[in-house]
């Protein structure tokens, strides 16, 4: 029997995807292992700029969740959705070799 199963999905079901631990790609992006992912709410103390320079050595910093990329040199850098990514309809869980 055929799978009714989709092939790939609208963004919202991507959102749920990475809040659910998940990491997630567009199947027509250019580049070969690149994802997004989100990165939890976390407590640091400062250490290093450029919050060294902002705030004194030691304090205490809540980071807010958000999403990142790895983008397909390896990098991880922040990412935000364009409105062609949030209208899309070809995302898919990530996996590793994708």
């Amino acid at each position: 029997m055929e799978s009714t199963e989709p092939e790939s999905y609208w963004f919202g079901w991507a959102l749920t995807l990475i809040k659910m631990g998940k990491r997630v790609m567009r199947k027509d992006w250019n580049g070969k292992d690149m994802f997004i992912f989100l990165v939890p709410d976390s407590t640091f103390k400062v250490n290093r700029p450029p919050l060294l320079g902002i705030y004194p050595e030691g304090t205490e910093i809540n980071y807010h969740a958000h999403i990142d990329m790895k983008t397909a040199d390896g990098m991880v850098v922040p990412w935000l959705a364009s409105q062609t990514d949030i209208l899309a309809e070809d995302w898919v869980e990530y996996k590793e070799g994708d």
